[in-house]
């Protein structure tokens, strides 16, 4: 198959929706698939033996590290050259709209897939009055595909519920070899607790966003004598934070990757992750590879992951602090326990390998182009 894959984000940006697509672009090139992928501009113009063609365009106001590429007659000219069986566009905003307007004109089969909560983003930047027209526009573009792809048994029902069609699950991935418990190394830690080793080591991945409701570790860490807090990742809300943590045992790490991530997922005591806006939560897949114990908040597609009591710790994230503090200070305290949690944790990641998650794209792939029927919204 030759896939055009059309994404508001790619490399050199670092987050769970790129993670996804370079495992996923490496593994179809290496099952003989051709891949082109279209992408705000970054530097890079070749991943794993696919072209990527980069487009200029601005950064978002509100969130610099994302850039908006407009659509421009030069993608139609790169997309005519490479000639696509099928056009995937993720997360499909300003390059999706150039992806779906060529299907239509050449008609290309094409796919969508669905990795951001959008709706939920509006209301931590003070637009919630827009959810509602966001999900109109959000159903208008989808729609327009012969398959919607979710990361996540919760998104997929949400879809469905805002009639969105045709939506299936584009099951969960991640690196078992890189994030291992074996990555753990008293080198890290005493980076990540800024040379406190003794002391209870909690962690936080990820972006460093007002949707991602950081501040909602800071009673956890408060309750907890001599703790410590690694936050690794970086974001348009590092400031607010920095200034909000500022009288706390905080470490902004800032971003790791490869091993040097895997190492400070193997290295803590417990993963942190208030976030109630997850179409996922892959960082939580990686953490439970390393062998890491998760806390967090029983919303979106993390109870896809973590199952509460067996891998992990879910808290209502409706609720006060206290259910998360209580977790928490459980997990840290009840060695025997967590050590079983780790167990299940890493059994769990072993189930997902990108290699697996990457055929079942394949099979989708194949029923878009034979035609076959998918479910309709509910």
């Amino acid at each position: 198959m030759r896939i055009a894959l059309l994404t508001e984000t790619f490399l050199p940006k670092v987050d769970g929706i790129v993670t996804r697509l370079i495992h996923t672009v490496e593994h179809l090139q290496r099952n003989g698939d051709k891949v082109l992928v279209i992408s705000p501009e970054g530097g890079i113009t070749e991943y794993k033996g696919a072209k990527v063609y980069g487009v200029s365009g601005f950064p978002l106001p509100l969130y610099p590290e994302l850039k908006l590429a407009v659509p421009r007659p030069a993608i139609g000219d790169a997309l005519d050259d490479f000639k696509p069986d099928l056009i995937h566009v993720v997360n499909p905003a300003m390059l999706g709209f150039a992806g779906i307007f060529h299907s239509k004109v050449h008609n290309i089969p094409l796919v969508a897939s669905y990795h951001t909560h959008l709706p939920q983003y509006l209301q931590h930047y003070g637009f919630g009055m827009l959810e509602g027209f966001l999900w109109e526009l959000l159903k208008l573009t989808h729609n327009q595909a012969a398959l919607n792809l979710c990361t996540s048994t919760a998104m997929v029902e949400e879809l469905k519920t805002h009639g969105i069609e045709r939506v299936d699950l584009w099951q969960r991935g991640v690196d078992i070899e890189i994030f291992h418990p074996d990555r753990a190394s008293e080198e890290m830690r005493n980076r990540l607790s800024e040379n406190n080793p003794e002391s209870p080591l909690l962690l936080y991945v990820g972006r460093l966003s007002p949707e991602k409701e950081i501040e909602r570790i800071k009673p956890i860490l408060e309750a907890i004598p001599n703790s410590r807090l690694a936050l690794v990742g970086d974001g348009p809300h590092r400031q607010a934070l920095e200034s909000y943590f500022a009288d706390t045992n905080t470490n902004f790490v800032g971003y790791l990757t490869g091993i040097d991530l895997a190492s400070a997922f193997a290295s803590a005591d417990a993963f942190v992750f208030p976030s109630r806006t997850e179409t996922l939560g892959l960082v939580l897949l990686e953490a439970m590879a390393a062998g890491c114990p998760v806390v967090a908040a029983r919303s979106g597609g993390i109870p896809d992951i973590v199952t509460d009591g067996v891998n992990g710790f879910l808290f209502a994230p409706t609720e006060d602090d206290e259910g998360a503090i209580a977790a928490t200070i459980r997990l840290l305290e009840q060695k025997q326990e967590r050590e079983v949690l780790r167990q299940n944790a890493r059994l769990e990641a072993e189930r997902w390998g990108w290699g697996a998650a990457t055929s079942q794209l394949q099979n989708h792939y194949r029923q878009v182009l034979n035609k076959e029927e998918f479910p309709q919204a509910a």
